[in-house]
């Protein structure tokens, strides 16, 4: 089998993810995947006509964000026309997912050099979806799209609801998820003063080259777990809010199939990970190719896998798709030195800190999505250049990233310094 490497990875700064507010929320979202592409272009003197594929992650495939938006980026970024292209959605997995089949790809011996990333503008996504409200369209119907038999076999509720679900479940407590919140915050801003992110932060140009963002704008560094504390629960006004027009709560649709679970609202904006715009891109390619070429690899990809969990609680499938990643390596939680785990909302890392028995220094060391925003498509490629960024920084070895995604999935890779 073929080896597959990591040659580049870079991504936008992350912007607020509100029309009008965020720096970048003014701009097409193929624009901001023309920046990293640009820049692995640029970065590492690529012919273009050489890369077999771009493989894109974008979850929201509507309006704008819609029409295979990695290849139409790839076009507007100057590539050739030979470079393909291809647009997935794995939800909150789909920029990790790109990235493990553009290594299956190498690895199997069928392509030689491709890109994967992914984009997500969600000022963009919360703005369409309001329009299509106020146009009087009606919603596709939540997770499942409407499919009531679906829903029967697998209720499917909100996700900030289904966090205080599984917090229930695990006995996790308020106080020690403002913690993790607070914690994410604090790393972020050492991070961020440090330069940790500088080598894989690429800033935004507008149409006259003018600078649009060249810095994180979600991070709120001094935040506390005191000022936590204050928050309201985010997501308590959805407990008993119909899922649909006459149909159960979303509280309800748990208790479907957890009927003697009592669920307490406990999550706010503090320990659930920020909405933003961003975008970011991995170059991959064989050995060969970088030998040929003069390439130097950073990382080698190890081992890739994914997993299905339950979907009504939809997002504790990190744990076991840790499990299946570091069994097919040969690997264990101890031969891991860097964890970069999805903090959709802290009730995830922390129960996959608790259930695997993972150092908490050795996860999200630099923070993570609480602090620094989760643009969705994105933010599996986004966390593999975060995670080589540190093995480069600290010495480690090896890395493994993870991340639930909506429908009860988990995408894993595991990467080692070279």
């Amino acid at each position: 089998m073929t080896d597959a490497y990591i040659i580049d990875a870079v991504r936008t700064p992350r912007s607020i993810g509100k029309m009008g507010k965020g720096a970048l929320s003014h701009m097409h979202p193929q624009h901001i995947a023309v920046a990293v592409l640009k820049a692995l272009k640029d970065r590492n003197n690529l012919n273009t006509a050489d890369v077999d594929d771009i493989i894109w992650g974008t979850s929201a495939q509507m309006g704008l964000q819609g029409g295979d938006l990695g290849r139409m980026a790839a076009l507007d970024a100057g590539y050739d026309v030979k470079a393909s292209g291809v647009t997935l959605d794995r939800f909150c997995g789909s920029g990790l997912t790109a990235t493990n089949l553009a290594a299956a790809q190498i690895m199997s011996g069928m392509e030689d050099l491709v890109i994967a990333g992914g984009t997500e503008m969600m000022s963009y996504v919360t703005w369409y979806g309001q329009s299509l409200r106020e146009a009087g369209v009606k919603a596709a119907g939540g997770l499942g799209t409407g499919n009531m038999r679906l829903q029967d076999k697998h209720p499917q509720s909100n996700q900030g609801v289904a966090a205080d679900a599984i917090a229930a479940m695990e006995g996790i407590t308020r106080e020690e998820l403002d913690a993790f919140g607070a914690e994410s915050q604090r790393r972020a801003g050492i991070a961020l003063r440090e330069g940790r992110f500088a080598r894989s932060t690429v800033p935004v140009h507008d149409e006259d080259g003018s600078v649009v963002l060249d810095h994180e704008e979600y991070p709120r560094p001094d935040t506390t777990a005191e000022q936590l504390a204050g928050l309201k629960p985010a997501f308590a006004a959805f407990m008993d809010m119909p899922s649909r027009q006459d149909g159960p709560t979303f509280r309800q649709l748990i208790n479907q199939k957890y009927p003697d679970l009592a669920i307490e609202p406990l999550h706010h904006a503090g320990t659930s990970s920020g909405v933003v715009d961003g975008a970011a891109a991995i170059l991959l390619a064989s050995k060969a190719y970088a030998d040929v070429h003069g390439l130097k690899p950073r990382a080698r990809i190890v081992a890739t896998a994914n997993v299905g969990d339950d979907p009504t609680l939809m997002l504790n499938a990190p744990v076991p798709a840790a499990r299946k990643v570091l069994a097919k390596a040969g690997l264990t939680v101890a031969d891991i030195d860097v964890f970069e785990v999805n903090e959709a909302f802290a009730v995830v890392t922390e129960k996959f800190i608790r259930d695997l028995g993972v150092d908490r220094a050795k996860l999200n060391p630099n923070g993570g999505a609480i602090a620094l925003g989760h643009p969705i498509g994105a933010t599996g490629a986004v966390l593999i250049g975060t995670a080589l960024d540190e093995l480069e920084r600290s010495g480690g070895r090896y890395a493994l990233i993870t991340m639930c995604a909506a429908g009860g999935m988990a995408p894993a890779i595991i990467i080692e310094r070279v």
